[in-house]
């Protein structure tokens, strides 16, 4: 008598939770895994923060924030956090429209637009995220704390005030 093949069953529930619409495939990066210890009378115990990044490469952008006692939990809330907290941002073709300065708490980033074959000239958590934006040639400087949190919500701030130069021009026709 054999056994019941099971494995085959899972593996149709894991494609089936993919979207199936023809909806944009989420890219998810995990930028920061925190471990923080709490001393209890039988010794240490650890608890994990993760800090994760999602987006479609399209110009939607979601950072998300996760804490649990085992890091895969920890990482899957935090994928969850940021899905449930996608912005749209304004992207021309695969650079920025403009310069942008954004800040949050310590945290301040520059971001200027470059030409076709520059690439993606950033690091940390300036890179993933822009990457996960869909932008591909542009020029970053982090200034400021270096605390990943802050880092990559100063990015999510730039990148919230780009604006096209036809959204402007719309503006300034109606006054």
């Amino acid at each position: 008598m054999s056994q019941p093949n099971y494995s085959s069953s899972r593996r149709d529930n894991r494609r089936d939770s993919a979207p199936a619409d023809g909806a944009p495939e989420m890219v998810e990066k995990v930028v920061f895994i925190n471990r923080c210890a709490k001393v209890v009378k039988g010794g240490r115990r650890f608890s994990f923060s993760a800090l994760a990044v999602v987006g479609d490469r399209k110009g939607k952008i979601g950072v998300g924030l996760g804490k649990a006692n085992e890091v895969p939990d920890a990482i899957k809330k935090s994928t969850e956090h940021a899905k449930k907290r996608m912005v749209s941002v304004k992207l021309k073709g695969d650079t920025i429209p403009h310069d942008v300065l954004g800040e949050y708490d310590g945290g301040r980033v520059l971001l200027k637009p470059a030409s076709a074959g520059t690439g993606l000239i950033a690091g940390g958590g300036v890179r993933a995220v822009l990457e996960a934006a869909g932008v591909k040639n542009v020029l970053t400087k982090s200034m400021g704390s270096k605390n990943h949190i802050a880092v990559v919500q100063a990015t999510i701030a730039a990148l919230r005030k780009l604006r096209l130069a036809e959204d402007i021009a719309i503006i300034r026709k109606t006054t």
